[in-house]
């Protein structure tokens, strides 16, 4: 079977789900579903890192491949999350060509790149440590950054001739909030992801978006996209739950102050 890696590299259409909520049962649950792949949501969650490691478990079980979406590009946080066994990781807010080149380095075992060696479970706690695992790794982790800021937007085709990014991955709701269009429709989201896909193609590069259901992930894949991330476990819950209670012919109930409507 092709690693993750492989199918987005070669731009096979595949589909993945954030896993928010954390516990290994909803990871379990997302991965029983048929997706290409899960993505932890370390970012945007209450996962601390000993949960980590135990949701990638998880999503092990069922042979899904668990990317992690970091809380930032901290070296720190690339290390924590490969070495507790993940197939990749999506990081949030790459917006220049040198935060790309770090993470790179920061992914890749010398002598591509800087990674550190230690006896963690991604090595079977130090038991499968030989140059042979280190070139696999290498070959194999899938390292995705996420396009989503009006400076990343203006450094575009310099992040897009990096090295070692397998997947430039648009999240159009930071971006809207970046170019000052959130809340509404708009023909300069449009174009800006229009902006990003064109430089992606132009240098032979995969790209992905995240998209709210599946309509919106055919609208994309018409346009070049080959990667989706769709809603996630608590989104789509939200709905199922919400759905139940119309279906009864009730309706649902409001969000509260403060709360933010999936």
């Amino acid at each position: 079977m092709k690693s993750i890696r492989s199918r987005i590299l070669e731009r096979s259409p595949v589909i993945g789900t954030f896993a928010a909520i954390p516990h290994p049962m909803a990871v379990e649950i997302c991965a029983l579903s048929g997706h290409d792949f899960l993505c932890i949501d370390w970012e945007h969650s209450q996962i601390d890192r000993g949960e980590m490691e135990n949701l990638i478990r998880a999503a092990d079980v069922h042979n899904v491949p668990a990317l992690v979406r970091l809380p930032s590009h901290a070296a720190e946080h690339v290390a924590t999350v490969l070495d507790a066994g993940a197939a990749g990781i999506l990081v949030p807010r790459v917006s220049t060509a040198e935060q790309a080149r770090e993470l790179v380095a920061a992914t890749r075992y010398p002598p591509l790149g800087e990674r550190g060696v230690g006896p963690s479970r991604a090595s079977n706690y130090g038991a499968r440590l030989s140059a042979d695992f280190l070139t696999a790794k290498n070959r194999e982790i899938c390292l995705a950054v996420q396009i989503e800021t009006a400076q990343a937007l203006n450094n575009i085709e310099e992040i897009v001739a990096v090295d070692g990014i397998d997947l430039f991955f648009v999240g159009p709701g930071d971006l809207a909030v970046s170019l000052g269009v959130l809340g509404a429709r708009s023909t300069e989201l449009e174009r800006a992801i229009e902006t990003i896909a064109a430089a992606a193609k132009a240098a032979g590069r995969s790209i992905g978006i995240f998209v709210q259901d599946a309509a919106g992930a055919a609208v994309w894949k018409q346009r070049g996209f080959s990667t989706f991330i769709v809603g996630s476990d608590a989104t789509t819950l939200a709905g199922a739950l919400r759905g139940q209670v119309i279906e009864y012919g009730q309706s649902p109930k409001k969000a509260v102050s403060g709360s933010v409507e999936a």
